[in-house]
């Protein structure tokens, strides 16, 4: 699995990252054992890049990907973990299923983007985790508290970077704008961007993209699918996270078919897309269990037919100025740090 650096830093992320939502039980429960395959699984295929929050499951995300990595040399792999909501004791009733995630409510989501929520955040995780540190910490949706995350919370990162608790800073987004003003204004290392740097939508290649490559700013693309309709395009498929309008099922299946045409597949397509471009560092792969994560490797492996991206172009399916693979230049590879084969 090739690696890349983040930002002008030296943590380096697998081109493939395993996203752990899904074993925070995001939208089906899966028990530890099968939470524990997946990210077996995923360090079978080479992924040496995890991705977490306390978001996720509050909190069960990140106490089972501390677990199953435990016995991993911890200089093998990097993670990243999210600040912006502080994990508070709930009254224990209900469940966490308005948030997408099949848990008990034990706990509540609190807002907190200040210089003492990002370190009492950040330690919570470490706890949650079982390690002595993360690579990456990333402010984690701040869409309605970019006053505080611009003022408090950005200047919290900075300096635990500048201390050495951490090795690199960023925020993660369902969302372009608000990250271009991180990569134009402040000096993060990368951002995450979620579902729009996709093959059916490119909202990031307006502006986020061309910041973050003259800046130096990598950009880790997630939600590839979209939430799942560039995985398996059919009626009743979620298309960011709601049901997809009919138009976009339709341009959906347009794409299946024209990748199926040049022996291919969608999947396959989704996942190759976003590193073409040259600001595009790893591509994040949400997945639940070890068929999935095998899946993800397998057609992240494969090579899509150049023939495929003409054509995608010549019909207009993919605006004239977005890379496809092919046209970028070539990238460098290298083991990550401690990483040595055996």
């Amino acid at each position: 699995m090739r690696t890349r650096t983040l930002g002008r830093g030296t943590v380096a992320v697998t081109e493939l990252s395993f996203g752990a939502a899904g074993i925070g039980n995001l939208y089906a429960a899966v028990d530890d054992e099968e939470a524990y395959a997946a990210v077996e699984a995923a360090w079978d295929a080479g992924v040496r890049y995890f991705d977490t929050a306390p978001h996720y499951g509050l909190g069960l995300s990140e106490r089972r990907l501390g677990e199953a990595l435990r016995e991993r040399p911890r200089a093998a792999y990097t993670v990243s973990t999210k600040v912006g909501r502080l994990l508070e004791p709930g009254d224990g009733g209900g469940d966490d299923l308005a948030n997408g995630f099949a848990v008990p409510a034990t706990h509540r989501r609190v807002w907190d983007f200040s210089a003492d929520g990002v370190r009492r955040s950040l330690e919570d995780s470490l706890t949650r985790l079982g390690m002595d540190r993360v690579d990456v910490v990333y402010l984690h949706d701040p869409d309605d508290h970019a006053e505080q995350a611009f003022r408090e919370g950005y200047p919290a990162l900075e300096k635990l970077r500048s201390e050495g608790v951490v090795g690199a800073i960023g925020a993660g987004m369902n969302q372009a704008e608000m990250l271009t003003r991180f990569v134009v204004d402040t000096d993060i290392d990368a951002v995450l961007c979620a579902g729009r740097y996709t093959l059916l939508d490119q909202r990031a290649l307006t502006a986020l993209l061309p910041a973050a490559a003259a800046r130096g700013t990598s950009v880790v693309v997630g939600g590839v699918f979209n939430s799942g309709l560039l995985a398996d395009p059919r009626p009743g498929a979620t298309y960011d996270y709601a049901a997809a309008p009919r138009d976009i099922l339709d341009r959906a299946l347009r794409l299946k078919d024209l990748a199926e045409r040049h022996g291919t597949t969608l999947r396959a397509a989704a996942l190759a897309f976003p590193l073409a471009h040259p600001a595009v560092t790893s591509v994040l792969v949400g997945t639940r269990s070890a068929a999935e994560v095998q899946d993800a490797a397998e057609q992240f492996a494969d090579a899509v037919p150049a023939a495929f991206w003409a054509e995608l172009r010549a019909e207009g399916l993919l605006p004239g100025d977005a890379p496809v693979p092919g046209d970028a230049a070539p990238t460098t590879e290298g083991p990550l740090p401690g990483d040595e084969p055996s």
